[in-house]
C-alpha cells in the first residue's frame, strides 16, 4: 500500500471539459495494486477518479490505465474553461492569452462559441500539434461564479469580490477558501466613473449627490448646476460585476436603494452609447470603456476633488476603484493553465494589461516632487489637533523618498485587509523575495480619517501599518530581511485624500502607504 499512498497526490478535484465519466482501472507497474472507478478528469499528469475510497487524484506517471475512457498520454490536449465578466472576457483575457501564446512560441487560432463565447486553440509551432484549448465565456460575474460552483469553470473573471454565500458554497463543494492568496488574485485595476455627454456643462459631482441621483432624490440637472432638464439614468445590469460594484460602493455607503426607471444594460459599452446619445443622461461606466463620454470628477464639501486617472486608480486614491479579480478553486489545473496564471503575474503581462487600456499591477515609484498637491492639502486642512510640528515631522520623514503605487486598506470596521490589499501583500512579498528592494529602505506609513482624537487616530494608523508589516513579512518567506529595511511610522489624519464628511471619504483616508528610499 506504500505505492498507493504515494500515488494518491491529494483528495482534490480538478475539472476539464470531461469526455470521460466512465469506468477505468489504474494499475501499478508491477500489477500488485489496482484502483477501479469512474474517471472524472485528466490534466495531462494526474488522473481524478471516483472510487470506493472517495474521490482520488493519482499520478499518471506511476500507473497504467485500462478502459475505453483512458486518455492519450502523448497527445493530451489541455482544456480550460474561463468564465465571468464580459469586460474582462471581451478584451483583457484575449489579450493575455495572445501574449502568453506569443511568448511561448505557440500558434493561435480563435473560434466563436455562440452566443457569448469563444475558444482559443494553442498549437506547438514546431510539431503543429494542439497543446491546449482555452474556452472563454464572456457573460457576467454572477454567471462566472455560478459556472464555478457547477464545476463548469476552472477560472472565474470577476469585477467584484466573491460574496459570503458564494464563498461558503465553494468551501462546502471542496474548492477551498476562495479568499485565500492561492485562490484569488487581482489581475488588473479598473474604476467606476460617472459619465455624461460631452455637451453637458456639469463637470463634477460628490459621491453623496451621485447616490442621490441614482436613488431618484435628485431628478433635475439644475440641482447639480446644469440645465433645467430631467436626469435620465443608465447603469450596467444588476447581475454584472460593475453593476453590483455600483450598488456596493456608491449606494451602500449612502444607505440608499436604486430608483425605479433606471435603464439597465448588459454591457458597460452600451451604457456609454446610451449616454452619448442623450445630453441629459448620466451613467456609470468602466474607466477603460469611457470612450467619448466625459467622466465627472468626484468632489467633496471640503473642496478636495479626485478624478479617475491611471495614477489615482493604481494607488487606489480614487475611491471607486474596481479591482479585476481572478478566482481559482483548490483543484489541480493542467500545466499549461498554471503556466498562463504564472505569466499573468509577470512583467510581460503588465505591458499587455496597459496596452489593453486597463491599469496594471506593476509597482511604480512616485517622486515626492510629484505630490505637492497632497502636502498642500495637508496644510490647508490641518485642524487644531494637527500641529505644525507634526506636519514638519511628516515632511522631514518622507523628504527624499518616493511613494510606491502599492497601497493597503482594510475592510470596513475590521482589521482584515480588503481583497485588493491582500493581493498587494503577495505582490510586495514577491518583490522582496526577488531582491528588488535589497539595500533599500521601505517605510510603511499609516494614515487615518479625522473621526476622533488625533492621537488615537495616529495610534490606530500605526497598528495598521504594523499589521501590514507582519502580513508582508510572513508572505515573503525567502526574502533576506538583513538586506532590506522594512520600518513603520504613522501620521494619522495629517495627510487626507478626501473629505471626512462622507463614508467614502473616510474610507479613502484610512490607508497604509509604502514609501521607499
Amino acid at each position: 500500500m506504500a505505492w498507493l499512498r504515494a500515488a494518491i497526490f491529494a483528495v482534490l478535484s480538478f475539472w476539464g471539459f470531461s469526455l470521460f465519466a466512465q469506468d477505468v482501472t489504474l494499475t501499478s507497474p508491477d500489477g500488485q495494486v489496482e484502483l477501479s472507478g469512474t474517471l472524472l478528469g485528466f490534466d495531462g499528469e494526474f488522473y481524478r477518479i471516483e472510487t470506493i475510497y472517495g474521490e482520488l487524484t493519482v499520478d499518471g506517471s506511476g500507473v497504467l490505465c485500462d478502459g475505453p475512457a483512458c486518455p492519450s498520454l502523448s497527445d493530451f490536449v489541455a482544456e480550460v474553461s474561463i468564465s465571468g465578466s464580459s469586460t474582462m472576457g471581451a478584451v483583457l483575457m484575449p489579450a493575455l492569452i495572445e501574449g502568453f501564446a506569443l511568448r511561448n512560441d505557440y500558434t493561435l487560432s480563435r473560434e466563436p462559441i455562440e452566443p457569448i463565447g469563444f475558444v482559443y486553440i494553442l498549437s506547438d509551432e514546431a510539431t503543429k500539434k494542439q497543446v491546449a484549448r482555452f474556452y472563454v465565456q464572456a457573460s457576467t460575474t454572477d454567471e462566472g461564479f455560478a459556472d464555478l460552483l457547477a464545476n463548469d469553470a476552472d477560472i472565474v473573471m470577476a469585477l467584484r469580490e466573491i460574496r459570503p454565500e458564494e464563498r461558503q458554497r465553494a468551501r462546502e463543494a471542496g474548492m477551498g477558501d476562495m479568499t485565500d492568496a492561492n485562490r484569488s488574485r487581482v489581475l488588473a485595476l479598473d474604476a467606476m466613473v460617472p459619465i455624461v455627454a460631452p455637451s453637458n456643462p456639469v463637470d463634477q459631482i460628490s459621491p453623496q449627490a451621485l447616490a442621490h441621483v441614482f436613488a431618484g432624490r435628485i431628478t433635475n440637472w439644475q440641482e447639480l448646476g446644469g440645465a433645467d432638464a430631467p436626469i435620465s439614468l443608465h447603469l450596467p445590469g444588476l447581475r454584472t460585476g460593475l453593476g453590483q460594484s455600483v450598488e456596493d460602493k456608491v449606494m451602500g455607503p449612502a444607505r440608499l436603494e436604486f430608483a425605479d426607471g433606471i435603464v439597465r444594460h448588459d454591457r458597460a459599452g452600451n451604457v456609454v452609447d446610451a449616454v452619448l446619445a442623450d445630453p441629459f443622461a448620466i451613467g456609470m461606466a468602466s474607466f477603460a470603456e469611457t470612450g467619448n463620454a466625459r467622466a465627472l470628477t468626484l468632489t467633496g464639501e471640503c473642496g478636495f476633488s479626485l478624478s479617475a486617472q491611471r495614477s489615482t486608480i493604481k494607488t487606489e486614491d480614487y475611491p471607486l476603484t474596481a479591482p479585476m479579480f481572478l478566482y481559482v478553486p483548490a483543484r489541480r489545473l493542467p500545466k499549461v493553465a498554471r503556466e498562463l496564471l504564472a505569466f499573468m503575474r509577470g512583467p510581460s503581462a503588465q505591458i499587455v494589461i496597459r496596452r489593453a487600456g486597463f491599469v496594471d499591477q506593476a509597482p511604480e515609484e512616485v517622486s515626492i516632487n510629484d505630490q505637492g498637491y497632497r502636502f498642500a492639502n495637508a496644510v490647508t486642512s490641518a485642524g487644531p489637533e494637527i500641529s505644525l510640528e507634526e506636519l514638519q515631522r511628516m515632511t522631514r520623514t518622507l523628504y527624499g523618498m518616493a511613494r510606491l503605487t502599492t497601497s493597503f486598506r482594510f475592510e470596513a470596521g475590521s482589521v482584515r485587509l480588503d481583497a485588493q490589499s491582500r493581493s498587494n501583500v503577495q505582490q510586495l512579498a514577491r518583490a522582496l523575495e526577488q531582491g528588488r528592494y535589497d539595500a533599500r529602505q521601505l517605510l510603511l506609513v499609516g494614515f487615518s480619517d479625522g473621526d476622533g482624537p488625533a492621537s488615537a487616530n495616529r495610534d490606530i494608523a500605526l497598528r495598521r501599518a504594523e499589521a501590514v508589516r507582519r502580513a508582508v513579512s510572513a508572505a515573503a518567506e525567502t526574502a533576506n530581511f538583513d538586506r532590506i529595511g522594512l520600518e513603520v511610522d504613522a501620521f494619522g489624519e495629517a495627510l487626507p485624500m478626501a473629505c471626512d464628511g462622507s463614508a467614502w471619504g473616510r474610507q479613502a483616508n484610512r490607508r497604509v502607504e509604502v514609501w521607499v528610499r
